[in-house]
């Protein structure tokens, strides 16, 4: 059996080489010519897979090792009869802490306390559920938006798009990218909605499709400041996105939110395991994970600490979201130039590793901020127990 993979999928060749021959092609070269003698494709993002790629082929399974499967024809899958699986939730976590960081970071630079903050959540699933778990644990209110599953559950604490955008001072998307039905998402966040925000001006996280959110008229609501602050992690027209709008936002970084190591590796292992399934072949591979490089903090906290400024000194030990803004603002002085950079920081992600993986020792911490560190899923560590 002949695979064609995306190299950007971590351990693809070690957890896949019992299956068949693995052939590497980066993800946005994976063409006809390179799909028509595969017999599996994995892939990820940066390759949509529709019936240009797969007229003529033999493939009998494609997988993608991503929670969006926006760029996957499913349809088509079907009526071919091609097996089909993704790695829905596998980087959940990964997205809400890259969210956490954010609110961190947005506090510190615009001065406000997150406690004193009301946080409209739009999409509840995987991803949406943990940035509202995470955000109540630090204090602040916050109102649910996923008509889908207000639709269906009923859920009485879920309030509708219009009380978002009056009654939130920030707003994170966590939306599937969808074109069509009552439920589409493309440009959700359009002119008109963005201009509904002028009264409140409230921050504005995209870690979800760039498509979600109108790009141009985004760019004008920040010059009309409708809004007082962005944050971008994906764009419109990726890796060609705007430098005028990376400009202007606040924090932006190169659609890594969900790249932490456990997440990716956590795709791997999923996708994995289901084309094991749809071969009929045993699954013997299990992920190596590397130790990660800040295995322990220790931290004295004073009475007169804002927990604020400790979670967001302790935060950004284990992840510096700043730091991939700060690359991704490098590309637009690079030679190679910004749509190239956008693609190569990400495919030379560095290791980052989640929160669950440091042990916390805080000493004369509050036992409020100490169930903020256990929620957020640090391992504390008594001080007395330190070996």
């Amino acid at each position: 059996m002949k695979i064609v993979a995306d190299p950007n999928i971590p351990f693809v060749r070690e957890a896949f080489a019992s299956l068949g021959d693995i052939v590497l092609v980066p993800g946005r070269q994976i063409d006809a010519a390179a799909a028509g003698d595969a017999d599996a494709l994995l892939v990820r993002s940066v390759t949509p897979v529709n019936a240009r790629l797969l007229d003529g082929s033999r493939v009998r399974f494609v997988a993608t090792a991503t929670i969006g499967t926006d760029h996957v024809d499913e349809p088509c899958l079907r009526e071919r009869g091609i097996g089909f699986a993704s790695a829905a939730g596998s980087n959940a976590n990964s997205v809400a802490e890259y969210v956490v960081a954010a609110l961190l970071e947005m506090a510190h630079r615009h001065g406000f306390r997150l406690r004193d903050q009301t946080l409209g959540v739009v999409g509840v699933g995987n991803v949406g559920s943990r940035v509202v778990r995470y955000a109540e644990a630090l204090g602040m209110r916050v109102l649910p938006n996923d008509p889908p599953r207000q639709r269906a559950e009923n859920l009485p604490q879920f309030v509708p798009l219009p009380h978002v955008l009056t009654g939130a001072d920030i707003i994170t998307l966590h939306v599937p990218l969808t074109r069509r039905g009552v439920d589409a998402t493309a440009h959700l966040f359009d002119k008109e909605r963005l201009a509904a925000l002028e009264e409140r001006r409230p921050l504005l996280i995209n870690t979800a499709r760039g498509a979600i959110v109108d790009n141009k008229a985004l760019l004008k609501a920040i010059d009309g400041e409708r809004v007082r602050g962005t944050v971008l992690d994906v764009w419109e027209n990726e890796p060609d996105i705007s430098p005028e709008l990376l400009d202007v936002v606040d924090i932006g970084t190169p659609h890594i939110a969900g790249y932490s190591f456990d997440g990716k590796v956590n795709g791997t292992q999923m996708i994995y395991r289901a084309a094991c399934q749809f071969f009929g072949i045993p699954p013997t591979w299990q992920p190596p994970l590397p130790p990660p490089e800040v295995p322990r903090i220790e931290l004295s906290v004073s009475s007169g600490d804002d927990d604020d400024d400790v979670l967001r000194r302790v935060v950004r030990r284990v992840y510096d979201v700043t730091a991939d803004d700060a690359a991704l603002r490098k590309g637009v002085r690079s030679s190679e130039g910004l749509a190239a950079s956008f693609d190569t920081l990400r495919a030379v992600y560095p290791v980052r590793r989640e929160f669950f993986n440091t042990e916390l020792i805080l000493r004369g911490a509050s036992d409020t901020l100490r169930k903020k560190f256990a929620t957020l899923e640090f391992k504390p560590v008594l001080a007395g127990t330190m070996q």
